[in-house]
Formats: structure tokens, C-alpha cells, sequence
């Protein structure tokens, strides 16, 4: 037995008593009229970014004119051909420091939130979380209204690990100042693609 099971075994023997878990089939979450206003509204308010990209418009030049002063762009994405650096062939995670941008691909976004889900889609996730600015793909037709929409969409791939991410990192925990980039991106901007 493993020790996270020897604990879980010891929880389950004190238990006094057991309940049945609530019928939660009728609960509905909060809709939109347009959930696609709605999520870029909330990223806005969550501190990102969001930017559509025009018919015919270039992705690379785009990342471009967002981030002039970028010299690290890590992405295994195939449309992204300024990627100086590639989550799938780094070797460490410890490589993709001092990337100035990350640019990966959301599956869904959620208008009540502004959450994008990103499945991991490439070997070094902490290009997610360790790029200095962070550009998600995302198109704007793939947009849910609230998180019981999202949780039924949810799919995982070989790599078994996914996770939602809205708006840059930011905290206002210490001396009630809002600090962003507290632990991962300082930017978010979600690229709405057709």
C-alpha cells in the first residue's frame, strides 16, 4: 500500500458518517447573450489583452508588432516560425528560461472568467508559466459562457496535465498592492483567430 493510500484508508475508517452527494443535474450556470463580448470584456478586466487577427494577417508578424523587443519566442506550434527556442526539443525545463514570449494554443475559452484551457501540447509545459509575456491562440468560435460548460469539455491527451489560465500572473496578497508577473507571464494577450 502506498503511503497516499495508508492515509486515505485512514480517513475512510473515521468517518462518523456518510452522505450522498447533492443532485447537481439541474444547476445552470450564468449565460450570455454574447459570450465572445463577454470573454474579451473579462480579459480586459483581468488584465489581458485580447486581439484579433485580421483575414490574411501573418501570426508571426503579429507576435511581432505585440512584442518589438522580444529576442526569445518559445513555441512548438508549426505557424510560429520566429520560435527561437522549442518546448519539444529544450531537453530541461530550466532551458526556457529568460523567454520573453510563449506563444501556445488554447482549446476553449470561458466568458464568465476569461479562462482559456490549454491541454499540454508540448513536452516542457513551463513554457506556460515561465515566458515573460504569453500569446494564446485561441479561435473565437470556441468560446463557452461559464465553467459547467467547460468542465464537460475538458479532454486530456497522452500527457495527462492541462490547466486554465486567465489573464497574466498577478497578486495583491503583500501590503495590498497588485503586482503582476508574481508568478509566471507579466502579459497575457489571447489572439482571437477566425
Amino acid at each position: 500500500m502506498s503511503k497516499k493510500e495508508e492515509i486515505l484508508s485512514k480517513y475512510r475508517k473515521n468517518i462518523q458518517q456518510k452522505f450522498d452527494m447533492p443532485d447537481l443535474s439541474d444547476i445552470k450556470g450564468i449565460t450570455y447573450p454574447d459570450p465572445l463580448a463577454q470573454f474579451i470584456s473579462m480579459t480586459q478586466n483581468v488584465g489581458g489583452k485580447v486581439v484579433e487577427l485580421k483575414p490574411g494577417q501573418d501570426i508571426n508578424e503579429l507576435v511581432k508588432e505585440l512584442y518589438p523587443e522580444a529576442k526569445e519566442i518559445a513555441s512548438n506550434l508549426p505557424e510560429i516560425t520566429i520560435a527561437t527556442r522549442n518546448p519539444d526539443t529544450i531537453g530541461s525545463p530550466q532551458a526556457l528560461n529568460g523567454t520573453d514570449v510563449g506563444v501556445i494554443k488554447g482549446v476553449f475559452g470561458v466568458a464568465e472568467n476569461a479562462c482559456v484551457w490549454i491541454p499540454q501540447q508540448m513536452v516542457e509545459k513551463a513554457v506556460c508559466f515561465i515566458s515573460e509575456n504569453l500569446v494564446i491562440l485561441l479561435k473565437k468560435s470556441e468560446i463557452v459562457n461559464n465553467m459547467h460548460e467547460a468542465y464537460k469539455r475538458i479532454e486530456f491527451n497522452d500527457y495527462g496535465y492541462g490547466t486554465f489560465i486567465s489573464g497574466p500572473s498577478k497578486t495583491a496578497d503583500i501590503a495590498q498592492v497588485l503586482v503582476m508577473g508574481a508568478q509566471a507571464a507579466r502579459s497575457a494577450t489571447v489572439v482571437l483567430l477566425p
